[in-house]
């Protein structure tokens, strides 16, 4: 199976990321995650274009890309995430993903803003990967976390 390359939004306000719930009834056991915006990049699009139009498509938003964050080697394809601000009037919506257009199911149920604290253990680790430790003041969120080992599951 070939992939394709895809762009990911990491967007921030008031200290909250912006999530998407999804499922996928063929995945993760049928389970419910959060992840953040976006998807496949089209032919003749550029990364930086592909997050746009997705941030646009699943979440009703236009953004301005803040910087790069990362680029991760998956599957055979190339995964771009960028720190991507939003002006304060704008409200997310629940979008759609076009590729999912006539599904009685789509895989996207709703956009949130969450706080750290809010995201499970899982899901964050997701967000340590494309970046976000290099969104400003989240850095600062991980240093203030101690030296305490854990691992989630473990009693």
């Amino acid at each position: 199976m070939s992939y394709r390359d895809r762009s990911v939004a990491i967007v921030i306000r008031d200290g909250k990321i912006l999530m998407e719930r999804l499922c996928y009834p063929d995945a993760n056991n049928g389970k419910e995650f959060f992840s953040i915006p976006g998807g496949g990049i089209e032919e003749s699009e550029t990364p930086e274009e592909c997050v746009l139009r997705e941030l646009k498509e699943e979440c009703g938003l236009d953004g301005t890309i803040v910087k790069p964050l990362a680029v991760i080697f998956d599957k055979g394809r190339k995964e771009y995430s960028f720190e991507v601000t939003v002006s304060d009037d704008q409200q997310a919506i629940t979008g759609y993903d076009p590729e999912e257009a006539g599904s009685e199911n789509p895989p996207l149920r709703e956009v949130v803003w969450k706080s750290l604290n809010e995201i499970n253990e899982k899901d964050r680790a997701f967000l340590w990967s494309y970046g976000l430790m290099h969104v400003q003041n989240f850095y600062e969120t991980i240093v203030g976390w101690g030296d305490e080992i854990s691992y989630p599951g473990e009693k």
